[in-house]
């Protein structure tokens, strides 16, 4: 199994636009200078890494630490051939900005993805006058906000989109919620994959026979082995009448461990497939 990478010469596709957190997860994980294919949708994004050739990488969010998982990313992931090569744990922080020269007390609109609008809402409802707008993007509403001169109108984005469309952050840190976390994937393409000596996670998807306690037996095994489930998460089967798969990552301490352990898990499950056996991510605050 290849889990490594790679020197990346070609670009890695993002989801969203210029300035987006996609782009600053994948800043973290390739370096400041690593150049960004902006895809409109998680799909887009998965067929522009498998299909073209100056795209050799990609960076999908599976999951945040308040809204939950992302469950079409999981069928994404099991429809493509790509491989998980690392993780990166973003901490969000969602900042209010405006065109230089504009003032709090001159803006009028605020425009912004519905979700960060609501990540948003207890400093948003001090000023009741706001016109709340939503957009598409984050990243997006800040570029627009640049590009329109706006002298009455903010946008919640990214620091990286402040920084890359000029704007000046008038109100920083202001989202409610303190402790978010968005997780994300780093995907390659299979040919750029190399083994990571130190790899001590790996995500698989695997099926049971659905018979009573089929699934407890594997969770067992798990346990006995001494591999840390740090997820569990079911995913439809397409075209089933209420089957599942179960995305599992897990947690170890050496990798020849772990592919032992996939011998006997072969035994006890349908379909196992290995996305792929990486290094954990850091959680920074």
């Amino acid at each position: 199994m290849k889990t490594g990478v790679k020197s990346i010469a070609g670009k890695i596709a993002i989801q969203g636009y210029e300035g987006s957190f996609h782009q600053e997860a994948a800043r973290i994980f390739w370096g400041k200078k690593v150049d960004v294919a902006p895809c409109d949708t998680f799909r887009e994004l998965i067929r522009q890494t498998e299909a073209n050739g100056e795209v050799s990488g990609a960076m999908m969010a599976i999951e945040n630490s308040i809204a939950g998982s992302i469950l079409p990313n999981y069928s994404l992931l099991q429809k493509s051939n790509l491989v998980i090569i690392g993780e990166v744990y973003l901490h969000i922080k969602q900042q209010l900005m405006a065109n230089p020269g504009v003032a709090l007390s001159d803006i009028r609109e605020v425009h912004s993805h519905p979700m960060a609008l609501l990540q948003c809402m207890d400093f948003l409802e001090t000023n009741p006058h706001w016109k709340l707008i939503e957009t598409e993007d984050t990243a997006l509403s800040a570029r627009h906000i640049h590009q329109r001169h706006h002298k009455h109108a903010a946008a919640i984005a990214s620091k990286l989109a402040a920084e890359l469309y000029g704007l000046e952050i008038i109100a920083p840190n202001i989202h409610t919620l303190k402790n978010n976390f968005t997780r994300f994937l780093v995907l390659v393409k299979i040919e750029n994959a190399v083994d990571i000596p130190d790899a001590n996670k790996a995500s698989v998807n695997f099926i049971t026979d659905h018979s009573r306690g089929s699934l407890a037996r594997v969770l067992t095994t798990i346990a006995n082995e001494g591999i840390n489930l740090s997820k569990l998460q079911s995913v439809p089967i397409p075209g089933s009448d209420f089957l599942y798969s179960f995305h599992a990552d897990m947690e170890f301490e050496e990798a020849g461990h772990f592919y032992d352990f996939l011998k006997v898990m072969e035994e006890q499950t349908k379909g196992l497939r290995v996305f792929g056996v990486y290094k954990k991510g850091e959680l920074k605050k």
